[in-house]
């Protein structure tokens, strides 16, 4: 067998030269998750990092290896965000100079957060190959260090140490899942695990926008692209280092879509009460989406990042309520005459629904002169309730339509 590029010895150097620098995240066993997944969920929560993930670990790791000659020249990287940030980070509280490219789409708050470390942004390309591109053209007109988020076995190495934290914290564990981006993460906590606990499987999650590491495992040709919550794991290209690991060491990779990470996101939310990104939604969508590669076993779930723009959190939230029937939004023809209106607030009112928005329509549609539609949105305690309520308003002889959010 060939050897790995990395060791469980290089891990645990790893984890010797980081401590103290990076935070030992908890490692909790999650009832509520363990109920809802039918398994033991045990969650690892790197969103507790100071820069909010993992990406940390890598970084720190790789910054402490270089030589001061390297550390004088400063160095460059390329991230979505949190690695950005790691380096950002690290880089700053060393004193060596940093500057990192960032696609285009990357959210605002990453941006500024790594601003914030004194780096210096440059804003590049659609994807993380073109920032990538750029980078390493900076890297060379000004002899910079260029610091790989996923393919450099330093990285890889540091990222490693959350497997060694997990099963010296939950030594039960014997299914570990973690997103995929590039791949650094899984390859170094899959040498890690599999070395400590010989028979564990190592499950990846991807996007299914970006699902490179799955296709190339299967065979299968390599598309990638557009929109997703997931923007750290929006990865065109897998390394050439963590897709060796990944072929010897992987049990299997899975893909979620977008309405699994959303609701992964307020699930966290709503159980746990943590805020994560898109990618550290990943894993627990996966349970979600796919429970028959989980059921019965002892999960350590990757809750790789917490970095998600606030704005974008909001709208996750709301848009889950909506699809829970929690918000909805009926449709009501009413006659056009004096306290209708408050008529239907009151029937709305004793059904226990609380209205958010009122929406009038006299002017526009297929409305008669003597009547009015009534675009009403409702906070209900579910879809149960939701058709309770619509079922109050028709007995009272409103014609309901229910526009969105629940199916009736």
């Amino acid at each position: 067998m060939t050897p790995l590029p990395v060791t469980l010895a290089d891990i645990e150097t790893a984890a010797a030269r980081i401590a103290g620098a990076v935070v030992h995240t908890p490692c909790l066993r999650s009832e509520t998750l363990s109920r809802i997944a039918k398994a033991d969920v045990w969650v690892k929560f790197e969103n507790l990092q100071f820069t909010a993930s993992f990406k940390e670990r890598g970084a720190l790791n790789t910054l402490l290896q270089l030589t001061p000659e390297e550390q004088k020249r400063g160095v460059i990287a390329m991230s979505a965000g949190n690695h950005a940030q790691g380096v950002a980070y690290h880089a700053g509280r060393l004193g060596i100079p940093a500057t990192i490219v960032m696609p285009s789409f990357t959210p605002n708050t990453k941006v500024e957060h790594t601003r914030a470390h004194g780096a210096r942004v440059v804003l590049h390309g659609d994807t993380l190959a073109e920032a990538g591109e750029e980078a390493h053209r900076l890297a060379a007109a000004g002899q910079l260090v260029f610091v790989h988020p996923y393919d450099d076995p330093r990285i890889i190495a540091g990222q490693g140490t959350i497997a060694l934290e997990m099963l010296r914290d939950a030594p039960a564990i014997d299914t570990l899942v973690a997103p995929v981006g590039g791949g650094g993460m899984i390859a170094g906590c899959a040498v890690a695990a599999c070395a400590l606990k010989p028979g564990l499987k190592v499950i990846g999650v991807e996007t299914e926008s970006y699902s490179a590491l799955r296709q190339i495992l299967a065979g299968e040709p390599v598309t990638a692209g557009g929109d997703t919550i997931a923007e750290g794991i929006a990865v065109r290209d897998i390394g050439k280092l963590p897709l060796a690991i990944a072929r010897a060491l992987l049990d299997r990779v899975v893909s979620v879509d977008e309405v699994a990470i959303e609701g992964a996101i307020a699930l966290l939310l709503e159980v746990e009460k943590t805020v994560t990104e898109g990618a550290g939604a990943a894993g627990l969508a996966a349970l979600l989406v796919h429970p028959h590669h989980f059921a019965g076993r002892t999960i350590g779930l990757v809750l790789s990042g917490g970095n998600i723009d606030t704005r974008l959190l909001a709208s996750v939230l709301l848009r889950g309520l909506v699809r829970d029937g929690r918000i909805v939004r009926l449709r009501l023809m009413i006659p056009d005459l004096p306290g209708q209106l408050a008529r239907v607030a009151g029937l709305v009112g004793k059904a226990g629904g609380n209205i958010v928005e009122v929406q009038h329509q006299r002017l526009f549609g297929a409305v008669v002169a003597k009547r009015t539609e009534l675009d009403v949105t409702v906070e209900t305690r579910g879809r149960d309730h939701m058709r309770e309520l619509v079922a109050a308003l028709e007995a009272e002889g409103f014609k309901v339509r229910v526009l969105e959010g629940a199916d009736a």
